[in-house]
């Protein structure tokens, strides 16, 4: 099944303790480029989490937000530096006997200084944490993987459908060749009747001169090639996933051949189908840019 690179997805684990939510969104990138914003608290972990979207995104520009709730009840607590307060009484002192001064320091001035009494995070179970991120990160990559494949199938069906009508506007082109052919020797034939009058017209002379003509808007193997390309195509779209780069470069190949049958086009309708034929595979090559 073929995915797009457009995608939504959002997971949100609670318990006692914390609450973690995760939302992902996803456009169309040339390769994988992942953006990650998230508390520094969970910083550690950024390698983990790429490598575990690696398992579900393969392409794509994903940008994932995370946000950390810690609902606990120690999440810090209050430390004392017995040695800080025993230094800062001594120079107090020394002030004292050193200037004169009435030593007036009360324990509540004291605690007031800096690092006295100090707020501290609680150490981290860190395997505890990475569970539960996982188990919040797998379940919003699978959303988002469902949002894509959904995306994916509309892209599928669009895609075919114009594969189909590009195989009847080469078919067009093919039908037309012979015309082409025998309208030139008509009017060559009227041509020379006209300048000769009742003189005998060269009959290999004109047989000539329409091989001549005939090679040079012979298109014959650039509609066998764009055919097979169409095929081709088509028997990708419904072979799997990761095929965007592959279906860029089949477009590009149909393209070329595009561009050979105008250059070779002699007549007006053949010219008005293969500039049908290029506009039909830019719109392609467009809807193929967003195929993960």
């Amino acid at each position: 099944m073929i995915k797009s690179m457009t995608g939504f997805g959002r997971a949100e684990i609670q318990d006692k303790e914390k609450k973690i939510t995760v939302e992902m969104k996803g456009v169309n990138h040339r390769y994988l480029d992942v953006n990650i914003r998230m508390p520094k608290k969970l910083n550690f972990f950024e390698t983990s989490i790429r490598n575990l979207l690696k398992e579900y995104v393969s392409r794509g520009k994903v940008d994932i937000f995370i946000s950390y709730e810690d609902l606990s009840e120690s999440q810090v607590s209050l430390k004392y530096n017995e040695a800080l307060a025993s230094e800062y009484l001594g120079y107090l002192r020394q002030m004292e006997e050193k200037f004169g001064l009435e030593n007036d320091i009360r324990v509540s001035t004291l605690s007031r200084y800096p690092e006295i009494l100090t707020m501290e995070e609680q150490a981290v179970d860190e395997e505890a944490l990475w569970s539960s991120l996982r188990q919040a990160l797998s379940a919003a990559c699978s959303r988002f993987v469902e949002t894509r494949e959904v995306e994916g199938r509309k892209l599928q069906e669009d895609l075919i459908g114009k594969l189909d009508g590009m195989r009847q506007v080469v078919s067009k082109v093919e039908e037309r060749s012979p015309q082409i052919l025998a309208e030139y020797r008509q009017k060559l034939e009227e041509k020379v009747k006209e300048l000769l009058g009742d003189a005998q017209m060269d009959e290999g002379r004109i047989a000539a001169e329409v091989v001549l003509f005939a090679d040079k808007i012979c298109t014959d193997e650039e509609v066998v090639r764009l055919k097979s390309h169409i095929d081709h195509m088509k028997a990708t779209l419904v072979s799997g996933e990761g095929i965007g780069r592959k279906l860029d470069f089949i477009a590009q190949e149909m393209n070329r051949e595009a561009n050979t049958i105008l250059s070779k086009a002699n007549d007006l309708e053949v010219s008005n189908l293969a500039i049908e034929l290029k506009t039909e595979i830019e719109k392609v090559r467009e809807q193929i840019q967003n195929i993960e």
